[in-house]
């Protein structure tokens, strides 16, 4: 047996088998765990308020406007559809656009009332609306009461806790400042009018009453929240494709207020076809403020040419010029405003030159068409730019600026720039060459104007000038007119497939089943670590396997527990399981002696780790059932640190074992009869100062060995062997030695010190007694034992016979699982 035993260095071992045995066994406490845990989901879910999504569909469309032509350049392509729709989704989760959508629909101001376990979110509820004072800081986190009284005067009130700071926050809504003032918190209580100014500490502004029934005396609350804080709960607004690279998206919001969801996606998609009508309408507005500034310029030198001309014409009696004359003026006029028109578009690319090398913001620049400009590659490049730096502009509200899509879009920026820096050289050079040819042609016409007379050489001027800005204006003009029919005629690109609307359904939590389940798995789980833990860190010997698995010593048997008052448990119930399992031991201690080929009297010493194992009690019985069986028996007591055995045969201590050892008494005075037949006891006597010392001398040899000339059973009840090394000592005169283990008592550790001496010989023939076993132990063992034991051991020289009568696991566990049903 020896060979095949193995154990770790710890003593210690995980029983899988007791583990599984052990859940039957406290299956009450996973029903109570499960319970409670039901308990407690039930009480979370009731309280939860219920959860709700709401959804829009819309789509982006392309739409270009119908009296767009190249020649205006007031409109330009953002990309297409792909990249407005990946705009749109970004910008409906950008802070800027959702606090366009807050100050809207003003939701930093909620709306409460009370609800069955907790208060509710009344907005669209209430019949009031609350309106502050922009102007005005409004006290933040703190709930104000409304109460009605009649039609037209509520009450308002606040009530203050002790756990409340001394400092209120106030927050301006227009400015975005805050503000701490201290408070006294005193409770504030003041009755206002309907639509009366509100002028108390802690709101500033006016209640109007709505169509929605009142109910006189019931408690509405209201509360200024964080703005910020407001304003990021909304951007988690869902948007997503409808299909991968579908121009149409589905926007989705949850919340506990089905109108306050439905208000806000509506509005969020309001103000988004707003912002991109805006911006398709960037180059129409941005031209048209541009051509309102020179029209103003153009009108007033108009104005004044006109009067010159007039004035000219009275002054020197001349109507009109000559036919030679006009003929001349005619075609200057033509050159002149083939000049000018020329000029305009070198001043544009000038300017945009200048523009581009030294901008950063690319968004005003005016249209090309403005200065008469219609090449296709210069207006398509100055469209992309705008909408490049459109798009820039509008990330920068909801990325970090080290985001990777900024250096993409300077990317496309600084290249299509460079493109069109390139071409604004080449149709420069080309437009100061056909300036040139003009003035070669104005200078010989004006040799022939030099041949007129003076009065038409000045009124040719005059008109000259006239004409050339009536021309101009007139070119305002037109495009002027033609950029606001654009800009009338441009529709959003956002149509709206399935506005957000209540049907009645929408509700997606809260998930009362995952409660459910999250109670039963939790339910289950403690109990089972509970059992896990008590199984794997139980340091404790629990039933004979444990024995096998951490010794290699024999299991003699095992002693049940003992219901009687004293340690005579067998003379006082003789039939008793307690006394049948001590006739077990005998008869396994004779087949011991008998395999060892011990004849004539015997002696047993019995020991244990430490005190509380039931050592004497063991030694007392075993004493019991030899005299019992008709042999003369001494149980001699040699715990002479704490003597026990004179209490349960009512008998005395005075004289014993010490007082023989010490030479006070002879052998013969030390024993002292007991009131049953063939059983004869020694004391241990006083306590003397140095035990150890007493219990090796040779007078300690000569009194076992005239007491086994005398009895033919000597039992030892010997001190703890994991305490003294009186028992190792006394060992020598054993023929038989029993280590006591009590269940549930003695540690597996304990038991490393009985091992190590075991193996190197300093014990002998020494067998393991497992006592205080119950049946219906905490593990749920379920051994067959018959008697109370079960385990009978006999030693043939280094041989052991091992007998076990337990039942296959599966039958244990079947048994456990038929009684579990039963209850």
């Amino acid at each position: 047996m020896e060979e095949d035993f193995e154990v770790s260095e710890s003593n210690a071992y995980f029983d899988f088998k007791g583990f599984i045995v052990k859940i039957f066994s406290y299956w009450y406490l996973f029903v109570i765990s499960i319970l409670i845990g039901m308990g407690i989901a039930y009480f979370i879910n009731v309280r939860k308020q219920p959860i709700y999504q709401i959804e829009s569909l819309i789509t982006i469309k392309d739409d270009q406007n119908p009296f767009f032509t190249s020649n205006t350049s007031l409109t330009f392509n953002w990309g297409g559809v792909s990249d407005k729709v990946n705009t749109t989704v970004t910008t409906l989760k950008t802070r800027t656009h959702n606090e366009k959508v807050v100050n809207r629909l003003r939701l930093y101001l909620q709306y409460y009332e009370d609800g069955k376990y907790q208060k509710e979110d009344a907005y669209g509820k209430v019949p009031f609306v609350v309106m502050e004072d922009s102007l005005e800081a409004q006290l933040i986190g703190k709930e104000l009461t409304i109460r009605f009284i009649d039609e037209t005067s509520f009450e308002l009130s606040l009530t203050f806790d002790d756990e409340d700071p001394g400092n209120l926050s106030y927050y301006n809504y227009t400015t975005k400042e805050t503000e701490n003032l201290y408070s006294k918190k005193e409770d504030y209580k003041e009755t206002f009018k309907v639509s009366e100014y509100v002028n108390s500490p802690y709101f500033k502004g006016q209640v109007f009453r709505n169509s929605i029934p009142m109910s006189l005396d019931k408690p509405y609350y209201i509360r200024f929240t964080n703005y910020y804080s407001t304003v990021k709960k909304f951007q988690d607004i869902n948007v997503s494709p409808e299909n991968k690279g579908s121009s149409i998206l589905n926007l989705s919001l949850n919340g506990n207020n089905k109108e306050k969801l439905v208000d806000y996606l509506n509005t969020t998609v309001q103000v988004l076809s707003e912002d991109m009508l805006n911006r398709k309408n960037l180059f129409a507005t941005k031209t048209i403020r541009f051509i309102d500034s020179s029209l103003t310029e153009k009108s007033k030198e108009l104005k004044s040419v006109e009067e010159e001309l007039n004035q000219f014409k009275i002054s020197n009696d001349i109507i009109d010029l000559t036919e030679e004359s006009s003929q001349i003026r005619e075609r200057l006029t033509n050159l002149d405003l083939e000049k000018n028109s020329i000029q305009r578009q070198i001043d544009y690319y000038n300017g945009l030159e200048q523009y581009l090398r030294n901008r950063q913001n690319y968004s005003d620049v005016p249209a090309p068409s403005v200065a008469g400009i219609d090449e296709p590659s210069i207006s398509q490049a100055v469209g992309k730019i705008v909408a490049l730096s459109e798009q820039r502009s509008k990330y920068s509200y909801s990325l970090k600026t080290d985001a990777p899509i900024f250096n993409d879009i300077d990317r496309q920026i600084d290249a299509t720039k460079s493109v069109l820096l390139e071409n604004i050289g080449s149709t420069e050079n080309i437009l100061l060459e056909q300036l040139g040819n003009i003035r070669r042609n104005e200078a010989e016409l004006e040799k022939q104007i030099r041949a007129l007379p003076k009065e038409q050489q000045d009124l040719l001027k005059i008109e000259r000038r006239y004409t050339i800005s009536e021309e101009t204006y007139s070119l305002f003009l037109i495009k002027r007119n033609e950029a606001g029919l654009i800009k009338a005629a441009n529709v959003s690109d956002v149509q709206i497939i399935d506005k957000a609307m209540d049907t009645g359904g929408g509700k997606i939590g809260p998930n009362t089943q995952l409660n459910y389940v999250m109670a039963l798995l939790i339910g289950s789980f403690v109990p089972l670590v509970f059992v896990f833990l008590l199984v794997f860190l139980d340091n404790k010997i629990n039933n004979p396997k444990d024995i096998n698995k951490l010794s290699p010593i024999p299991l003699l048997g095992v002693v049940g527990k003992s219901k009687s008052p004293s340690n005579l448990a067998v003379f006082s119930k003789p039939r008793s399981a307690i006394a049948e399992s001590f006739r077990g031991l005998r008869t396994s201690m004779q087949f011991i002696f008998k395999q060892q080929h011990i004849q004539g009297n015997k002696t047993i010493l019995i020991t244990s780790s430490v005190s509380g194992e039931g050592k004497t009690f063991t030694a007392i019985n075993m004493a019991s059932v030899f005299s019992m069986s008709g042999k003369k028996t001494l149980l001699i007591g040699l715990d002479l640190r704490k003597p026990k055995i004179f209490e349960d045969f009512d008998i005395t201590n005075d004289i014993g074992v010490v007082n023989y050892l010490i030479g006070q008494n002879s052998a013969e005075e030390i024993i002292q009869k007991t009131n049953y037949e063939n059983l004869d006891v020694i004391v241990s006597g006083p306590v003397p100062p140095n035990p150890s010392e007493l219990l090796m001398g040779d007078k300690m040899d000569i009194l076992i060995a005239s007491l086994k000339e005398n009895y033919d059973c000597v039992i030892m009840d010997t001190p703890p062997i994991g305490l003294v090394s009186d028992a190792l000592n006394l060992g020598k005169y054993a023929d038989a030695s029993i280590y006591l283990l009590r269940q549930n008592y003695t540690k597996k550790a304990m038991l490393s010190v009985i091992n190590d001496k075991y193996e190197k010989g300093e014990v002998k023939n020494i067998s393991f007694i497992l006592n205080y076993f119950q049946h219906k132990a905490k593990y749920g063992y379920g051994y067959d034992y018959g008697y109370g034991y079960g385990y009978g051991y006999g030693r043939y020289g280094n041989g052991y016979l091992q007998t076990e009568k337990k039942s296959s696991f599966r039958k244990r566990v079947k048994r456990k699982l038929k009684k579990i049903f039963k209850l």
